[in-house]
């Protein structure tokens, strides 16, 4: 496709926010004043757009965000953008601003949003994978995963430390909605006894016989992980089945919950965030519209967003017999 004139370029977060959103919105900002384009933030994603809550950026709107967790532009769920008079009205507000195209970050939900006003509107549009989940094809990490398993294990080392004291049974349970990146991640990065994934059932009664082995061999401590997505339920749900096994056993249940979203991001998700933002205008600049950026083999890739969300992206293989194997 011939690439059409760009002077304006709209960035928005939207959905979940992730740390390193505000490095990945730097990067975008600072890469389109380089090639001399216009930069608007659009605040509360596309309810923000909708509502026309647009604003011009300059310099000092992204002075000291690379460190800083969450969004500034804010982020939102929108009921309204999903129905074709809402997108009418946002479309009428990109036009109002003279804003020839988009760079949307965010999850599956925030990619889709971007590739329907495509197709309706001609508003070129590039995705960038910002989520903790890890759940999009077309990048080897999303913006936010690496920095959610950090934090994740940090937690996990803290509880250990607990566990080992009082020689209990703990079971966490981390974010990643039905995918279990975080939870496998975590989960060999912590020693952890065990890992429940939603991509991976494992039946009860597995579960309690690999609690008892560990019992006779007089482990200090055990730590379970356990996906929140999982199809036996949350940690909750299988410390309770567990217990009728296991009587003897001083269980507790520990919910990270949204611990997992904030923070300062990490080194890596500063990198990622940076390179993908960069490649975001650039792709833009070069006619690639419709697509989201990642990183594969540390090579930015160009991967059409309809691909990203729809393929389905598992749990590598060999992670699963890396954990299974270590946690004997």
């Amino acid at each position: 496709m011939e690439p059409k004139t760009i002077k304006k370029i709209g960035v928005l977060t939207s959905g979940g926010d992730s740390p390193g959103m505000n490095a990945a919105i730097r990067a975008v900002v600072r890469a389109g004043f380089y090639y001399d384009i216009e930069m608007y933030g659009i605040y509360r994603g596309y309810e923000g757009m909708i509502s026309n809550d647009i604003k011009k950026l300059e310099s000092k709107h992204i002075t000291h965000v690379l460190e800083r967790g969450g969004t500034f532009l804010k982020s939102a769920r929108s009921a309204e953008f999903r129905t074709p008079e809402g997108r009418q009205k946002a479309y009428n507000n990109l036009k109002s601003h003279g804003i020839d195209a988009l760079v949307v970050i965010g999850g599956d939900g925030s990619l889709t949003g971007a590739h329907l006003f495509y197709k309706e509107f001609g508003i070129p549009a590039i995705g960038l994978p910002g989520t903790i989940d890890n759940d999009l094809s077309g990048t080897d990490s999303t913006i936010g995963f690496d920095t959610a398993c950090n934090t994740a294990i940090e937690a996990i080392d803290k509880i250990r430390d607990t566990a080992t004291s009082h020689d209990r049974l703990f079971f966490v349970e981390v974010m990643g909605r039905d995918a279990g990146f975080i939870a496998i991640n975590a989960g060999i990065g912590s020693a952890a006894a065990a890992i429940l994934i939603p991509e991976k059932k494992m039946p009860i009664e597995h579960l309690v016989d690999k609690l008892r082995i560990r019992t006779k061999a007089k482990k200090a401590s055990n730590i379970v992980i356990v996906a929140e997505g999982g199809k036996s339920g949350g940690a909750t749900e299988i410390a309770a089945l567990v217990s009728k096994h296991l009587p003897y056993y001083d269980i507790k249940v520990t919910i990270l919950g949204h611990l997992q979203r904030g923070g300062s991001p990490s080194s890596y998700d500063r990198l990622l965030a940076s390179k993908l933002g960069v490649s975001a205008i650039e792709g833009l600049l070069q006619g690639k519209y419709d697509v989201m950026a990642g990183l594969i083999n540390n090579k930015v890739v160009y991967t059409p967003i309809k691909k990203a969300i729809v393929d389905d992206k598992s749990v590598d293989e060999d992670d699963f017999r890396v954990a299974k194997i270590l946690s004997t």
